[in-house]
């Protein structure tokens, strides 16, 4: 067994000395690929009515084997491999990966998977419902089906609940070296964060990329996204739910819960996880962090011998949040001397042909590039199609970079517009040599992207860790429930000590005399409780007298008998909205945004964990495309930051205290005023449990 191997309670599990394999074709396939990926410890089948498998004699029972097997692949049954799952237990075996299906996964599977939890004990399983673990750094395989997969010295896990998907990242051509393949089918015993922890003490892995559906224990995940970020380990995911449709499949496929996908993206941007959207992408970030380990930001320079690749990376590329800063004089002066006086010299960098095949040139030229103090250089190149032509003008071009990056120290890139267009061998070639061979502008640039914001997240979480999840709230029928009027909502906010606008509701007959003696301008409101008040005639604005107050009231009279009077609050810089609701696996989560109308008509907001931080709103408020009125423009104040953020943290906690029976809650708009003048909700909705205490 390794002594730099995975750690903890999966050390046996995953880097066994020996192994027992128990059942028939897909056991003697686990054999077969075994032998494929070089393992050199002991095979023990187990199969009472055949000899061998795949040439090696099989044992009758477990208890015939000759000790107890660091690690067992099942595949037989369902029930029967309950059976060996307590036998292996009582053994000491250092744990088995539980093939079969027909557990919580279907609708009659429950109560064995409960049984199969409690003939574990102590032992680690995986599964049930999974194709089990490819470890390419060991050479160890309990996996019972084809494989793309080559031994390797050091490279990205990929941990996955699909065993389809673990396949076809096993075939990628990508270059990507994996170190670990784990499918992990339902977790009934061992989790995703088992293995994430494990892999995290393994010095091999350079990264850790996802496919999952949904995480049941948050607060253990979140502990083991730290531990990484801690070590500087990328975690890169796909996550699956991010539609309907997607979250009707992951329950009904591994048992699961998939939550809010908007929560799930706050939890992500807190613990550090970078979510991608594909399989692409997943193994693109993880290649670039497998060559460079971080990245310092969104500085670049690239090269290309055409105007169109220049022009074409920068169409993509400055909308996506790159800067292409212009070159330093030494640089034009280099690039001027190597390239003539008929290229134009600039960032990005049209080199011409004048200097292809000319290696020495070609090396000069790069290593100007990658001394500018960029973040990173990028190398547009794409390699013709295999047997259409001669590739050695190509090879130059790459070994003129491979020098340049190891003279510089720089990170640098070479990528293919096509992804086809880049040839495994080279691809090999840079790897081993320190240079990204990137597939794809769009997906080289969201890595660069993704890379950049984790070394940033690495960083901050050295200085000072996020709080802790809430974890899953108790479960409660949230079937019967009560909406609080409108100046119910605001007295109860009014405790969270953010300004709310003074006012009464009376009959409608009173309504002139509250506006009195509320003071003018007034708004009147009816008083029934409605989601949509403005769109039901049931809201006036501004108005300046006895007698507009009492027109408008009366107006409302098909709505109900009595109407809110309240003081009209001055025009505000911005309206933002601040919600809560409860969240089955997050609890209490919040919302912030564009708010007023333009709620529906932007859809411009961001998702927080509760209890949440005031760094977090910050950023989040900075992320909303109202952000620049916040700041001030053409002209005019900017916004009292400090109260807005003061508010609404103080809502945040509001929602947290009332979690159980809060259902939901926005406030819509709060006023946003200029700096020194403080917010104000303007108006508010309550929804909480039937039978809970206003």
């Amino acid at each position: 067994m390794s002594a730099t191997g995975p750690g903890g309670k999966l050390r046996r599990l995953f880097a066994p000395r020996h192994l027992a394999v128990i059942g028939g074709n897909e056991a003697e396939e686990c054999i077969r690929q075994n032998k494929k990926i070089g393992f050199t410890g002991e095979i023990w089948p187990v199969n009472p009515s055949r000899e061998s498998l795949c040439g090696v004699p099989c044992f009758k029972t477990l208890d015939d084997l000759p000790a107890a097997p660091d690690a067992a692949f099942i595949a037989i049954p369902r029930e029967p491999s309950v059976e060996a799952v307590a036998t292996l237990s009582r053994m000491g075996a250092g744990g088995a990966v539980c093939y079969a299906s027909g557990f919580a996964e279907v609708e009659d599977g429950g109560d064995l998977e409960q049984r199969l939890i409690e003939a574990a004990g102590d032992m680690p399983v995986q599964g049930p419902n999974c194709y089990g673990t490819l470890n390419y750094l060991d050479r160890v395989a309990l996996w019972p089906d084809q494989q793309g997969g080559e031994p390797c010295e050091r490279g990205a896990a990929f941990i996955t609940q699909s065993g389809n998907i673990g396949i076809t990242l096993t075939m990628h051509g990508r270059g990507l070296p994996i170190s670990y393949l784990i499918s992990m089918g339902n977790q009934a015993v061992m989790s995703i964060s088992d293995a994430i922890d494990a892999l995290a003490d393994d010095p091999r892995v350079t990264g850790i990329g996802l496919y999952f559906e949904a995480v049941d224990d948050l607060p253990r995940f979140s502990e083991v996204l730290l531990k990484c970020a801690r070590r500087r380990l990328p975690v890169v995911a796909v996550k699956a739910g991010r539609t309907e449709t997607a979250v009707r499949i992951a329950e009904g496929h591994t048992s699961s819960l998939a939550g809010s996908d908007d929560l799930y993206n706050a939890f992500f941007r807190r613990y550090g996880l970078a979510r991608v959207d594909n399989l692409p992408d997943l193994i693109e970030t993880l290649k670039l962090i497998h060559v460079a380990g971080s990245v310092a930001g969104t500085r670049i320079a690239t090269m290309s011998c055409s105007g169109g690749d220049a022009a074409m990376i920068s169409d993509i590329g400055i909308p996506m949040g790159f800067t292409f800063p212009p070159l330093p004089p030494e640089t034009e002066k280099t690039l001027e001397d190597v390239l003539g006086d008929r290229v134009v010299v600039a960032n990005p960098l049209d080199y011409h042909t004048y200097i292809w095949g000319d290696q020495k040139k070609l090396n000069r030229c790069f290593e100007a590039m990658l001394g500018g103090g960029y973040d990173a250089v990028l190398l547009i190149l794409d390699y013709p199609r295999p047997g259409v032509c001669e590739i050695i003008n190509w090879d130059y071009t790459t070994d003129a970079m491979i020098d340049a990056v190891r003279d510089t120290g720089a990170l640098g890139i070479i990528v293919a517009t096509l992804p086809e267009a880049f040839p495994v061998d080279a691809i090999k070639n840079l790897l081993d040599h320190g240079v990204a061979p990137m597939q794809g502008v769009p997906e080289c640039l969201r890595a660069l992207l993704h890379a950049s914001w984790l070394s940033e997240f690495w960083d901050d979480v050295g200085r000072a860790a996020p709080p802790p999840p809430s974890g899953q709230p108790p479960e409660r029928d949230d079937t019967h429930t009560r909406q609080l009027s409108e100046h119910e909502a605001k007295l109860l906010l009014a405790g969270t000590g953010v300004r709310i606008p003074h006012g009464c509701v009376v009959p409608i007959s009173k309504a002139a005399d509250a506006a009195t003696e509320v003071g003018f301008p007034i708004t009147v409101k009816t008083a029934a409780s409605l989601a949509h008040k403005t769109e039901a005639g049931g809201v006036a604005l501004a108005l300046a007298d006895a007698g507009s107050v009492m027109a408008a009231a009366e107006s409302m009279t098909h709505l109900g008998d009595r109407v809110l009077v309240e003081e009209m609050m001055p025009e505000p810089l911005v309206e933002l909205i601040v919600g809560a609701h409860m969240d089955p696996q997050f609890g209490p989560g919040l919302v912030i945004g564009a708010g007023g109308v333009l709620v529906e008509l932007l859809g411009d907001t961001v998702p927080l964990l509760l209890p949440t931080t005031e760094d977090e709103i910050r950023a989040a408020l900075a992320s909303l495309r109202v952000a620049p009125i916040l700041k001030g423009v053409r002209g005019g104040p900017p916004a009292d930051l400090g109260a807005l953020v003061e508010a609404i943290m103080a809502i945040g906690r509001f929602a947290v205290e009332r979690s159980g029976d809060l259902v939901e809650m926005d406030v819509n708009p709060l006023m946003v005023y200029a700096e020194g003048r403080g917010v104000a909700m303007a108006d508010a909705a309550i929804r909480l449990l039937a039978d809970g205490e206003q």
